[in-house]
């Protein structure tokens, strides 16, 4: 129950993020970067209807054709983030309307509008979700073809900010491009940042007192290795683990304290946790 609460939680607050970074940020800009927001923006400036009630029909004609297409499996992982965000762009635009931007600074509004969406997204495709929208188009041709869906993804991106170009000045067009050039960037920084472990080599002479505080204190594993060192000749042993930020600072501290004359050496790596590499 606690894991699928927190599992909730990091659902609805990442949904959440990516609502307010849009519309605050990016439709008050008419930042046209980014799938079906990004055309809604467009549609805004036809006058059909605003970017909010767009995004909102949107997703919803998306949900129905990946449910009919895709199976409930997908309606169960995407359909909450999909509703919660349209409702969400919805809410906000009747309870704070929005006639000009927050600021007089484009590229300040440009790095939120960038920043929190990628942050959400991050979140929602770190634990296997994601808000809907392009992301149902994409699977739905996976499904059914072979064709580099990352390709037309882009491309679509690309003509949806070029036709922002025209439609609006040419400035905000190139605030766009720059928006689009970075957001996948950051979505990724931001993926690899939650999944980053330090990932520690600690030579040493007793390898007993630190393993013991890895697995009994830290509740991780590692692997220890004899090896002979090339100026003493003296056997020592290695020790091979990957931790958390705490985790390491835990055992960093510990090693100094207890011996100090093992050398530690410490990189960052993204751990994989799966079968085989739970427990090293």
């Amino acid at each position: 129950m606690k894991g699928k609460m927190k599992h909730f939680l990091l659902l609805t607050g990442s949904t959440l993020i990516m609502a307010v970074g849009t519309y605050f940020f990016k439709f008050t800009n008419n930042f046209t970067f980014g799938g079906i927001t990004g055309l809604a923006v467009l549609i805004a400036k036809s006058g059909v209807m605003s970017a909010s009630d767009f995004t909102f029909v949107m997703n919803m004609i998306l949900l129905v054709i990946g449910f009919i297409v895709l199976g409930k499996k997908f309606a169960a992982k995407t359909a909450y983030c999909s509703i919660l965000l349209s409702v969400a762009l919805s809410l906000m635009e009747r309870i704070w309307p929005m006639a000009h931007p927050l600021t007089d600074q484009p590229m300040l509004e440009l790095c939120f509008a960038i920043a929190l969406p990628s942050l959400g997204s991050a979140v929602l495709f770190n634990i296997g979700s994601s808000s809907g929208g392009t992301d149902i188009i994409a699977m739905i041709l996976k499904k059914y073809s072979s064709f580099d869906i990352g390709r037309a993804l882009l491309v679509t991106d690309v003509l949806i900010t070029v036709a922002g170009c025209f439609m609006f000045d040419i400035k905000t067009g190139l605030y766009s491009f720059l928006g689009l050039a970075i957001r996948s960037f950051m979505i990724d920084t931001f993926i690899e940042s939650f999944n980053l472990s330090k990932y520690f080599n600690v030579v040493c002479d007793e390898p007993e007192a630190i393993c013991d505080f890895i697995v009994h204190t830290l509740n991780r594993s590692a692997t220890v290795c004899l090896a002979q060192g090339a100026f003493s000749g003296k056997d020592k042993y290695i020790i091979f683990t990957a931790l958390n930020r705490p985790q390491a600072i835990k055992l960093r501290n510990f090693i100094k304290e207890n011996q100090p004359e093992a050398f530690i050496l410490i990189s960052n790596t993204s751990e994989i946790i799966g079968k085989g590499f739970h427990n090293i």
